[in-house]
């Protein structure tokens, strides 16, 4: 079995739990029929995955999450997943979340990504969230 790997990028910021919610993504990857070879979860500030946003998209909005595949498959998952935290703040507060929950929600919808769902039509946004709601009754 993989690894799950937790950083900070110009912010300061622990994540409550790490090991716990490391077997939370494993058990929803394995649920989903696939492995994790490496997932790296960073942390950052806006201004840092606004520059990541700018320098590998193109787009200058801001945005709460980034996922990058790193060449994993439908077996192995491998890849990185950048979250802002005062996005996730933000948003927490927008949708009257617990901090928690919405970190949370963003991890696992970063997950999905690199298995492969997407959220570019409604349809799929549904499934997507459909998809989160269950992971998220794991934790």
């Amino acid at each position: 079995m993989g690894v799950v790997n937790f950083f900070n990028e110009e912010i300061e910021f622990k994540i409550a739990h790490p090991r716990k919610t490391a077997r939370w993504i494993e058990k929803a990857v394995a649920n989903e029929k696939t492995q994790i070879k490496a997932l790296n979860i960073i942390f950052c500030s806006d201004e840092y995955l606004g520059q990541i946003n700018l320098e590998y998209l193109n787009h200058k909005t801001l945005t709460d999450i980034i996922t990058f595949d790193q060449g994993g498959s439908r077996v192995s998952l491998e890849g990185d997943i950048f979250i802002s935290i005062p996005r996730v703040q933000d948003n927490a507060v927008k949708f009257n979340v617990a901090f928690d929950q919405e970190l949370h929600r963003v991890i696992i919808h970063g997950v999905l990504h690199l298995l492969g769902y997407d959220d570019k039509s409604e349809a799929k946004k549904k499934v997507m969230r459909k998809k989160e709601d269950a992971y998220l009754s794991l934790r």
